[in-house]
């Protein structure tokens, strides 16, 4: 499967602007609400029309601005999964996924038996989209885009409207799905760890724009910048300038740190993940007295708001372990910065 995507967009605030390919993978976008990545599907699944630009899949022209083709959405042969699953609600679960099926009559009832045992669906064909659960929703709306023979899968936060434990029984299942699905995905979300598990690679969209796209440990380690490594989940940044090759000045944290990497010349930012940090029993390179802001208890861990002492530096964030906050409150704190963590950022 290979997806070639270039379209550009006019929206009310910003202009949507993306290029990407995508190839036997799932591929996920990962931006904060409003930053285009829905449109981007919708664009793709013929929903909305860009202003200008090329989609092509599987060597078929699904959009060509200079060419006049726009193919109507019934003919991409695109599956989408909305966000609030856009069942039928004046149809039963089975007619749901006959709608969406393709082939002889035989053909389409033979994959939709398929689909509500696949789905645990068996029994509620005849129930309503609003007698079902919001599990069996989601699991029905998937029977039916994949009754669809759809070349593509597009998911549109598709655990945004369900609980905790619910979510995860159906990324379980997501998971599985897309591992015996030969073709390919394309994921829209705004939670890190949703798009880590589950894609293979990441594209970061900010308002309109995609700012950097990379394997998931790339992406992760590496975020390239401010907005990527903000939506990967980094609660410490702070303003920064170069002071030598191997040196900077976190200005924000009024500290001077060393770097494992070469300190670029350009350097606006740097990072580091609360869980990064590590406790001390004394002063040392990159290791500096902390006086503690405030405590805030969190399910399984502390998070300890902490700034160097005696400045008067923004608060940084540092998770730790209950039971070995409780061993060091109280104490002298002393807390490490190490150089191969920091996130270096040029924009």
């Amino acid at each position: 499967m290979e997806l070639d995507v270039s379209i550009r967009k006019r929206l009310r605030d910003y202009e949507l602007s993306v290029d990407f390919a995508v190839k036997n993978e799932v591929f996920a976008l990962l931006g904060a609400s409003g930053c285009g990545k829905s449109m981007t599907l919708k664009c793709i699944a013929g929903i909305e029309r860009p202003d200008e630009g090329r989609i092509v899949l599987n060597r078929r022209t699904l959009f060509d601005s200079k060419a006049g083709i726009n193919l109507p959405p019934q003919r991409r042969r695109v599956g989408y999964l909305f966000q609030n699953y856009a069942l039928f609600p004046n149809m039963t679960i089975a007619e749901n996924i006959l709608f969406g099926a393709v082939g002889s009559e035989a053909e389409k009832r033979a994959k939709m038996q398929d689909s509500l045992k696949r789905f645990d669906l068996q029994g509620l064909e005849d129930a309503y989209p609003s007698e079902l659960s919001g599990g069996q929703q989601q699991r029905a709306a998937f029977a039916r885009v994949l009754s669809s023979a759809a070349e593509l899968l597009l998911l549109d936060e598709p655990f945004s409207a369900l609980d905790s434990f619910l979510k995860w029984q159906m990324e379980l299942e997501l998971m599985d799905l897309l591992q015996s699905y030969d073709d390919a995905a394309i994921l829209v979300s705004h939670d890190r760890n949703e798009v880590y598990r589950l894609a293979s690679r990441i594209g970061v969209m900010n308002r309109g724009h995609l700012e950097a796209m990379s394997g998931r440990h790339e992406l992760f380690h590496q975020p390239q910048t401010l907005a990527a490594t903000l939506l990967t989940g980094c609660k410490n940044v702070s303003s920064a300038r170069r002071e030598g090759e191997k040196t900077l000045r976190a200005e924000e944290w009024d500290l001077s740190l060393k770097a494992a990497d070469d300190v670029p010349a350009g350097l606006k930012y740097v990072g580091l993940r609360a869980h990064f940090l590590a406790y001390r029993q004394g002063p040392g390179e990159n290791t500096f007295r902390m006086e503690v802001m405030k405590v805030i208890e969190d399910t399984f861990s502390y998070l300890v708001m902490v700034r160097r002492a005696g400045s008067q530096g923004k608060p940084i964030r540092w998770e730790v372990d209950k039971d070995f906050w409780q061993s060091v409150a109280g104490r002298e704190l002393y807390l490490y910065f190490p150089p191969e963590q920091l996130i270096l950022l040029e924009r």
